[in-house]
C-alpha cells in the first residue's frame, strides 16, 4: 500500500511567525502564514490543500464509478470548497465539492446516484468523515 507525506516547518508564535510546506513528490512547495489562513494574504494553508485533495479525490472516484457502470466519462471537474468556521475556534465544517461532468449517453438518475456514491466511497471523503460533505453536480 502506498504511503504518500508531506512536510511543513512553522517558525515563531502563531500571529507573527510563518512556515514552510512541501509534498513528498516535489510537485508543490509553498510558504503559509497567520494571513494567509486566517486573512487574505499571500501563501496558501492547510485548508486550501485539503480542498485540492478533495477535488482531486472526488474527480478520480467519480470517473472511476462512471467506468466501472459502463459510462466512459469525456471529463469530469471538481472544485472543493472548504469552510473555516471561526464562531466556537477554528473548525472545518463544510466542505461544498462541485463538480460538472461529460458523460454521453448516461440518464440524469443513473449519473446522480452514481455521483453520491463517489461522494461517499472517494478515500479523502471518508477520511473527512466528520465534517459535512454537499455535493453540487451538473451533467453536461
Amino acid at each position: 500500500m502506498p504511503t504518500r507525506s508531506a512536510d511543513a516547518v512553522w517558525k515563531g508564535d502563531l500571529k507573527n511567525g510563518g512556515g514552510t510546506v512541501k509534498v513528498e513528490s516535489g510537485a508543490f512547495e509553498s510558504q503559509y502564514s497567520f494571513v494567509s489562513r486566517f486573512e487574505t494574504g499571500k501563501g496558501t494553508n492547510p485548508e486550501e490543500l485539503i480542498a485540492a485533495a478533495h477535488a482531486g479525490c472526488y474527480s478520480m472516484a467519480l470517473s472511476n464509478e462512471l467506468a466501472k457502470a459502463g459510462h466512459k466519462p469525456e471529463s469530469v471537474s471538481t472544485k472543493a470548497e472548504v469552510v473555516l468556521d471561526m464562531s466556537d475556534g477554528p473548525n472545518i465544517t463544510t466542505i461544498k465539492l462541485i463538480s460538472k461532468a461529460q458523460v454521453p449517453g448516461i440518464d440524469k438518475d443513473e449519473f446522480l446516484k452514481i455521483a453520491n456514491g463517489a461522494k461517499e466511497g472517494c478515500p479523502v471523503s471518508k477520511a473527512l468523515a466528520s465534517v459535512n460533505i454537499e455535493l453540487d453536480i451538473e451533467l453536461n
